[in-house]
């Protein structure tokens, strides 16, 4: 960013909403001169809804989802399936699958996935508060990681770990194209991954 370009306060803005995500530094400036020109009220509306968020959103302490309360609402849910649990690699992955309507399962979010190249083994994914989750009640462990390298990595090496301990242990189908991410799969798609998972040996 050509800092002679902008006023200090512009290059503020824009070098902070440039460490989201996706967001490069030409969309950066793109919403931050929308920002500028709204209304006076947007922006504070905006600050209020991030500073909110920050200060009620927190971890389930059981599955890890990002929930206002502690069980979150789904693992609070006695007409659920709690002898059923999805395996997905981010929060947004539950909300993919939720659309679907066709799990009634719980969940568990690991952080991520296997990335050796980006530093992150084992001990960085919430693999072991999984293995502490898997009582008698448990039955099954639907491993929904994306099928890219990274999430059919991570689901080998849990199918592998959790094979001693009894739960049987299957796959989501090949219904996703490969190296899709859930988040932008449509339902119906989604919805037949999980009727034709698998076991994983």
């Amino acid at each position: 960013m050509d800092s002679t370009v902008y006023s200090e306060s512009m290059q503020k803005l824009i070098g902070e909403l440039s460490r989201l995500p996706g967001i490069g530094s030409k969309s950066a400036a793109r919403l931050a001169y929308y920002i500028v020109k709204c209304d006076d009220d947007y922006p504070l509306r905006l600050a209020e809804a991030i500073t909110g968020a920050k200060a009620n959103l927190r971890y389930c302490s059981v599955c890890h989802n990002i929930t206002e309360q502690d069980p979150c609402v789904i693992c609070s849910d006695a007409g659920r399936d709690h002898s059923t649990i999805c395996v997905v690699e981010q929060a947004k992955d539950v909300i993919a699958i939720e659309r679907t309507r066709q799990y009634r399962g719980v969940y568990h979010v690991l952080g991520g996935a296997l990335s050796p190249m980006e530093g992150i083994g084992p001990e960085e994914l919430r693999i072991s508060e999984l293995v502490s989750r898997l009582t008698g009640d448990v039955t099954e462990v639907i491993l929904a990681t994306s099928l890219g390298v990274e999430g059919e990595t991570t689901a080998m090496y849990l199918a592998r770990m959790l094979s001693p301990l009894g739960v049987k242990t299957t796959r989501i189908a090949r219904g996703l194209p490969s190296g899709a991410d859930l988040e932008y799969t449509d339902e119906a798609t989604l919805a037949n991954a999980l009727d034709g998972r698998r076991e994983i040996s």
